[in-house]
C-alpha cells in the first residue's frame, strides 16, 4: 500500500491488516513504540495517554466527518453515538385515531363477519351491517395494543474491514 499518511484510515475488502497496518478496532497501542502516531490521535479514541493509547473502533459504527453544517448536530472527533435498535412508545407515534365505523340506521345482518356495528331495533339480533353511515362509535371501546419490542434502526450495509495505517508520511499542516 503505496506511502500512505501515518494515521490514515481505508476501507479494505480483505479480512486482515497488512503489514504497517491495524484494524479499527479499538486496539490500544504502546505511545513510547508509536510516539508519531500518538501525536496525532492523542487519547481521542481512548487509552490513559500516560503509556497507552486507543485506535479509532469502527466496528459496528458508520463515521461521519467532524463538525456542524446547516441543520444538523454538532459533531466532536471521537464522539460515538447512536443505538442499533430502539423501542417505541405510544408519545412516540404520530397522533392518530382509529375509529370504529357502525351504522346507526338498524342492522341487516347477525354475523360481524364483513360488518360493522349497528343498531338492533327490529328485535331480530340484526347487530350489524353491510356499511356504515359515516358514524364513528366511542373511540374507548379499541384498546392499545403491541408487544414493546425493539425495532431494528439499522441502514442496509456492508461490512468491510477498516485499517489504520501504523507507519507512513507524518502529514504536515497547511
Amino acid at each position: 500500500m503505496s506511502n500512505p499518511y501515518l494515521g490514515e484510515i481505508r476501507i479494505v475488502g480483505f479480512n486482515f491488516a497488512p503489514v504497517g497496518w491495524a484494524l479499527c478496532n479499538e486496539q490500544l497501542m504502546s505511545i513510547s513504540q508509536n510516539t508519531a502516531l500518538f501525536a496525532l490521535l492523542g487519547t481521542t479514541y481512548g487509552g490513559d495517554g500516560i503509556s497507552t493509547f486507543a485506535l479509532p473502533n469502527l466496528q459496528g459504527r458508520v463515521p461521519i466527518h467532524a463538525g456542524q453544517s446547516p441543520g444538523t448536530s454538532n459533531y466532536v472527533q471521537g464522539q460515538m453515538s447512536g443505538t442499533e435498535q430502539v423501542t417505541l412508545v405510544t408519545s412516540q407515534l404520530p397522533p392518530h385515531s382509529h375509529p370504529v365505523i357502525c351504522n346507526t340506521g338498524g342492522g341487516t345482518q347477525a354475523s360481524p363477519s364483513g360488518g360493522v356495528p349497528a343498531v338492533e331495533s327490529t328485535g331480530t339480533s340484526l347487530d350489524y351491517s353491510a356499511s356504515g353511515d359515516g358514524n364513528t362509535m366511542n373511540s374507548a371501546m379499541i384498546g392499545n395494543t403491541g408487544g414493546g419490542q425493539p425495532v431494528p434502526i439499522i441502514q442496509p450495509y456492508l461490512c468491510m474491514n477498516f485499517i489504520i495505517a501504523l507507519q507512513g508520511i507524518f502529514p504536515s499542516r497547511n
